[in-house]
């Protein structure tokens, strides 16, 4: 296919075998790690783990991503369909509260393909929030929840950081288009049914950024429409320089926290900040895949 799933438009070939474009993957299926997941919200956790597949490849390959060895540097195992809709099943018999799939987005035909049939828990589509309007539309009914970050406000950051500087353009018309999909987030026993769970990572040095992304949550949402998760976990990756090369500071997420409360946000999470730890991230050693 001459792909356009995503804001970038590179127009790759990408074939079963045949990678390309920004993403760098072929149409088929790559996966680095299938796994129960106790560190997404706790709302998508419930007793056992989110049932998360972690897919390679990113349209977005920010520099300071965890996940780089995956997203920017290829590591994974193509599968076919056939296999991903195994994983599924395997992840919901071992007690998986959710399918969490993450970084999606480039795979989408091949997803949508494995979700013909519907599961027993809710899918979840968690993706960095770079996403074409109509590309999620084709998801309507297959995914209950869309856990969207929300990275970016400003143009500067999101073009020094993700090379996007229309990111915020296409991320608000992306989240806007997940709500009409999904409609007011849906609880059941403590667990996410259905909705929308905005994340934001706290960068440091760009507080700007924070206040930008919780005012457009605070003035497109109602209390009670979406969710919304403030995080902390940014961790400096080899090589990283100026504002990125610390981690951030008790000081700024206390602020961020304050503006989140005072812009009526409560609706959603916070995070210690000793979750900003290398060891969060898993081994991408093709388990469970």
């Amino acid at each position: 296919m001459i792909c356009t799933l995503c804001p970038r438009n590179c127009g790759a070939e990408r074939t079963e075998t045949k990678s390309g474009g920004v993403c760098g993957m072929p149409a088929a299926p790559v996966a680095a790690r299938a796994m129960l997941h106790r560190w997404e919200e706790p709302c998508l956790v419930g007793d056992r783990g989110a049932g998360t597949v972690f897919f390679s490849g990113c349209n977005l390959r920010c520099c300071f991503c965890q996940n780089g060895t995956i997203s920017q540097q290829g590591a994974g195992k193509a599968i076919p369909v056939s296999r991903l809709r195994e994983i599924y099943r395997e992840l919901i018999a071992a007690g998986a509260a959710c399918i969490d799939l993450v970084t999606p987005t480039h795979f989408t035909p091949a997803i949508l393909e494995s979700l013909a049939e519907p599961l027993d828990v809710p899918v979840v589509w968690n993706s960095g929030g770079y996403e074409k309007p109509e590309t999620l539309a084709l998801l309507e009914g297959k995914v209950k929840v869309y856990l969207p970050d929300l990275k970016y406000a400003l143009p500067g950051p999101a073009k020094a950081y993700s090379g996007a500087a229309d990111y915020f353009d296409w991320a608000s018309r992306a989240i806007l288009e997940m709500f009409r999909q999904t409609g007011p987030y849906r609880m059941e026993n403590g667990l996410l049914k259905q909705g929308v769970l905005i994340r934001h990572l706290l960068l440091p040095g760009e507080p700007e950024n924070t206040r930008r992304c919780i005012d457009w949550v605070a003035e497109t949402f109602r209390p009670g429409d979406v969710l919304f998760s403030l995080m902390s976990q940014y961790t400096p990756q080899p090589g990283a320089a100026g504002k990125l090369a610390r981690r951030v500071t008790r000081a700024e997420y206390r602020a961020a926290m304050e503006y989140m409360e005072n812009c009526g946000i409560t609706d959603g999470f916070t995070q210690e900040r000793t979750s900003a730890k290398e060891e969060y991230t898993p081994d991408f050693d093709l388990s469970g895949v």
